[in-house]
């Protein structure tokens, strides 16, 4: 146990991580080591700001992308390309056929991934406990970032709905706009454009 008086609290060095223009406008400036969760339904424009936000992280260490649900396949290869992923190739992984125990070895090793991306969740086949062990405890000096489906407008599963609780940045995706709902942000409704068009035609028929 240990109990902080408020100056001690006030002299903790907890790195942050530096987002600027948008993504700070939208997130905030969240702990380096902060644990995200991001959930939206089909056609929102989900898959795409996963990806944007993997490579806005890579200007601040090395991401790896667990692609359990569409690995490397077709929609995945296009995105990829679409978002000049290319560009980021040194920090960038794209990591498929593997299990959470794989990935606890992969990353215990030295020089492993700062940021990790596990999309989605359902595909773990673990109960929240589980990853709780296995990644979160073991490993927190890094960031984990958990990508969900939804069903009925909710994450779908208690281990989904069990690590949105748990994480401190909360992202849906809603008519091609990411709208945070966690600790970091100072106004209600902040939210990130994915795809200027797509979120205009949605909202104008709103």
């Amino acid at each position: 146990m240990r109990a902080y008086s408020p100056k001690e609290i006030a002299r903790l060095q907890i790195p942050e991580l530096p987002l600027e223009g948008e993504w700070r406008a939208a997130f905030g400036r969240p702990s380096r080591y902060e644990r995200w969760f991001i959930d939206g339904e089909s056609t929102s424009g989900k898959s795409t700001f996963v990806m944007l936000l993997a490579k806005e992280l890579c200007k601040f260490g090395k991401v790896d992308y667990i692609s359990l649900e569409e690995g490397a396949n077709l929609s995945f290869k296009r995105r990829t390309i679409r978002l000049q992923m290319d560009e980021v190739a040194g920090r960038f992984k794209a990591v498929t056929n593997i299990t959470m125990e794989e990935l606890a070895e992969r990353l215990a090793k030295p020089k492993s991934a700062n940021f990790v991306f596990i999309d989605s969740v359902q595909y773990t086949g673990m109960t929240f406990p589980k990853i709780k062990a296995l990644l979160l405890d073991r490993f927190p000096r890094k960031s984990f970032i958990f990508v969900s489906q939804n069903y009925k407008g909710r994450p779908k599963g208690k281990p989904a709905n069990d690590l949105k609780f748990d994480a401190g940045v909360k992202i849906s995706t809603i008519g091609f706009r990411a709208y945070c709902h966690g600790r970091y942000v100072d106004g209600a409704g902040a939210y990130f454009t994915i795809w200027e068009e797509g979120a205009y035609k949605y909202y104008l028929n709103k």
